[in-house]
């Protein structure tokens, strides 16, 4: 059996926005993947400050492409840093400070928030599970890093005026209420790619599973890329296999799929059977 490098999204995809939860059909799925010899990586939008609902399978996790591919990292080893130019992340933030929209800033190191209306807070900490924003630092010290990332709360509709204005950047919605900006070259597609290259490992066998709209790169860009159940309808139309939704064993299913893992009936932590 060849050996696969497993890159997966964090909500939506591992975790279910319902229970803020990680299945139990999952946990066993990557357990076995990890046991058969296939390597698992994280792949989100996420800043590393704010992975925080992947305590159970943290010890599986053999790296991470974070902030939509522009922080990719093993271990300390850093692999990847693409950092939007300071002007234009000056200027965002300027637009977020004059219109009055909320706006996370993610330094290299730190991250600042601009949240005049709560709704960066009632976003992440009510929908997401996000409870550690209270560890961001203050906006003038993260300014003066590498800003990587921009998650402006702003409409579609806006959107499509901003990013005009700020040519080398790219965005990427995964949530109706907010959209992630990064700098042009920095995608998950590229993420995934640069940590293949750094390992030596071949593309062709790279998998990749999403649900949201800063997943399709990725999707587009491993040898297999799988669409969740519960995707946008984009996603699923430029991946070559929807599995399941989160809830409904999707990773479990796509991994027996792709003969990954085996079919027997597997155990959760509570000793009941999942089988298919």
């Amino acid at each position: 059996m060849n050996k696969y490098a497993l890159f997966f999204d964090i909500d939506g995809t591992l975790v279910s926005f319902k229970t803020h939860q990680i299945p139990p059909s999952t946990i066993q799925a990557l357990t076995q993947a990890k046991a058969n010899g296939h390597k698992v990586f994280i792949a989100t939008g996420r800043p590393p400050l704010i992975i925080t609902n992947l305590g159970a399978i943290e010890h599986l996790i053999d790296g991470y492409v974070t902030i939509n591919g522009a922080l990719c990292f093993i271990g300390e080893e850093i692999v990847r840093c693409k950092e939007i130019a300071p002007k234009y992340a000056q200027l965002a933030v300027e637009d977020a400070q004059e219109k009055g929209y909320g706006l996370i800033v993610i330094g290299e190191n730190d991250v600042a928030v601009l949240d005049p209306n709560g709704e960066v807070d009632r976003i992440f900490r009510q929908e997401l599970a996000v409870n550690n924003l209270n560890e961001a630092k203050p906006l003038n010290l993260v300014l003066r890093q590498r800003i990587l990332q921009l998650t402006a709360f702003f409409t579609e509709d806006y959107e499509t005026r901003l990013m005009p204005r700020i040519p080398g950047c790219i965005s990427g919605r995964w949530h109706p209420a907010f959209t992630d900006i990064t700098a042009q070259g920095a995608d998950k597609g590229k993420g995934i790619l640069a940590m293949a290259a750094h390992l030596g490992l071949d593309p062709q066998y790279t998998m990749a599973f999403g649900d949201g709209g800063n997943d399709t790169a990725m999707i587009k860009a491993a040898g297999v890329g799988v669409a969740m159940g519960n995707a946008l309808d984009s996603l699923k139309q430029v991946a070559d296999y929807t599995t399941t939704s989160v809830d409904d064993d999707g990773i479990l299913n796509a991994l027996r799929h792709f003969h990954l893992i085996s079919s027997v009936p597997t155990k959760t932590a509570d000793n009941t059977s999942i089988s298919h």
